[in-house]
């Protein structure tokens, strides 16, 4: 009986080792799509990256502050559509099956969302901590972003794999989470030894910072800046914290957070705003910063910007003219209409087969700006500007201004790419900074209205979603205490028949979230907030109110 049973559990024994084995090997051919796959974090980094301005992938396409800019951008009339009838160019939010102004959502949900966890999960195991150092700064900027488009968002359950349906968290959780974030990345950037090695990191990191832990940091203090900036409308606001994070920060263009592309001639490697994506052949410039540009405005008035050849188009005439929200070409007779961002003609929309006469982040191969030194000394203006130390403010916003230049005159993209006769020169830049009726002479002349509109300019269409955020902190028409003007002088929003109609005769506040999550699936939550309204959009956010 013994040998028997032995004899079974033997030939048992041998049954299963070569069970395994095939299982083994079916495994190995055919892997389950949805299981945890292990790759190296330095191959997740590029595309963590790429979602910052407006990546692709299989299961969609366009993630990234880029996509959603083109339509941020007809709030703050930036840029408008070519015809009339555009419901963005109205203030209006999306509607219908659509995931327009959705982009930001799944830039930080879908498409950094599981891969920042597992560089922050591999890397802690790895101890690569400038890995996970840049993970939770991604994360940090991710979730200051999203509040920014959205208001309340997914906070608590977000990146749960179990779950199917998502409560919402308030704005104010959103924002403790961004400065718990922005301290957990500090802490782990500052940290050697182990497997931190600028090189290895430099490898997922090509695009970007190229390896560089100071620059990650000082990209993680402006994001805490830019938090506490945020705050201007409350009682906690701290104006210390803004100087005491933005001293820290982003101060020079060498540190300037810009994505760059390889631009091979395939879409997904080169500039969303560049003809080869084909994104933005229906926006023209707006009339609101080309009167601003060209002094035709209170503010900066008869002062003609150095920039305006940079950043706007001129038309044949070879004059700059922009056109207002919903008003097509806008009465401006064919030789006064501006051209398109590529050089061509105000009505072409076919993109050119080469950028040769696109210039600014409208090439095919420019870096698209995520947080600049101008940015970085605007908010140091403003805070020093609402402590009531102005000679500090003078200061500060001068050199917003002066970096402002150098950001364009020293991207060889953003340069070359300009005539010669139309390029800046260091008398240009001086000749602006002396005029007064932009610098004013005495620190007491510094207005709100210099801050802000100067800050505009600077954040010219890459920053759409920061300058939203600043218009609506002033509630758009807000006036100066101390001037009793307009602070965005000059600035009209949409009323009548061009505020969108389901607005109900209310500014845009916000934007949807993604209709192809949250609203094919996740819709008793939106419920709680108010997402199924019709004028959800117009619903200001926490961070604006007092």
């Amino acid at each position: 009986m013994k040998k028997k049973i032995f004899k079974y559990y033997h030939f048992l024994l041998g049954s299963l080792v070569l069970l395994a084995s095939c299982t083994k090997k079916v495994d190995e051919a055919f892997m389950n799509p949805n299981a945890t796959t292990r790759v190296p974090i330095e191959t997740l980094l590029p595309g963590v990256i790429g979602n910052f301005i407006g990546s692709s992938a299989a299961a969609g396409s366009a993630y990234g502050i880029a996509q959603d800019g083109m339509y941020v951008g007809r709030y703050i009339q930036n840029w408008e559509n070519y015809v009339t009838g555009s419901q963005y160019d109205m203030m209006g939010g999306a509607t219908g099956a659509s995931d327009v102004l959705g982009s930001v959502w799944a830039m930080h949900y879908f498409g950094q969302g599981q891969n920042v966890s597992k560089m922050i999960e591999w890397g802690t195991e790895e101890k690569k901590w400038d890995y996970v150092g840049v993970a939770y700064a991604v994360r940090a900027y991710g979730w200051l972003t999203l509040t920014d488009m959205y208001g309340e968002a997914i906070l608590k359950q977000a990146f749960d794999p179990n779950r199917l349906v998502f409560q919402y968290d308030t704005q104010e959780e959103i924002y403790t989470e961004v400065r718990r974030m922005c301290h957990l990345s500090l802490s782990y950037l500052n940290m050697t030894g182990d497997n931190v090695s600028q090189a290895n990191l430099a490898r997922g990191d090509a695009y970007f910072y190229n390896g560089d832990v100071n620059k990650w940091k000082k990209f993680v203090y402006t994001v805490l800046a830019r938090s506490f900036n945020h705050f201007s409308n409350k009682t906690s606001y701290n104006a210390d914290s803004v100087i005491y994070y933005c001293n820290q920060g982003i101060n020079t263009v060498a540190d300037m957070a810009a994505v760059k592309f390889a631009n091979s001639g395939i879409t997904g490697t080169s500039n969303f705003y560049g003809p080869l994506r084909n994104n933005v052949s229906s926006m023209r410039q707006g009339r609101f910063v080309t009167d601003l540009m060209t002094g035709n405005l209170t503010m900066f008035a008869g002062v003609a910007d150095p920039r305006t050849p940079y950043l706007l188009r001129e038309n044949t005439n070879g004059t700059y003219k922009g056109i207002r929200p919903n008003k097509g070409t806008d009465g401006l007779a064919t030789a006064d209409q501006p051209q398109n961002f590529w050089g061509g003609t105000f009505a072409t929309t076919t993109a050119p087969a080469s950028d040769a006469n696109s210039r600014y982040i409208f090439k095919n191969g420019s870096p698209f700006p995520v947080i600049t030194p101008a940015e970085t000394f605007f908010m140091k203006a403003e805070a020093y500007y609402r402590k009531g130390d102005k000679t500090n403010a003078l200061a500060a916003y001068v050199n917003g201004i002066s970096l402002s230049f150098d950001m364009l005159t020293s991207t060889a993209d953003y340069h070359n790419s300009v005539p010669t006769a139309k390029q800046i020169t260091a008398q240009a830049k001086s000749d602006y900074l002396a005029n007064t009726a932009v610098v004013p002479s005495a620190a007491s002349g510094l207005t709100l209205s210099h801050i802000m509109l100067q800050k505009y300019i600077a954040l010219y269409g890459y920053g759409c979603i920061e300058a939203w955020m600043d218009m609506r902190r002033f509630h758009y028409t807000d006036t100066d205490p101390a001037t009793g003007n307009q602070v965005y002088a000059g600035f009209t929003p949409p009323s009548g028949v061009d505020l969108y109609t389901n607005n109900n005769g209310k500014l845009v506040y916000r934007a949807r979230p993604r209709y192809n999550s949250e609203y094919l699936y996740n819709v008793e939550a939106l419920k709680l907030i108010g997402g199924l309204d019709l004028d959800y959009h117009t619903k200001e956010m926490w961070i604006t109110k007092p």
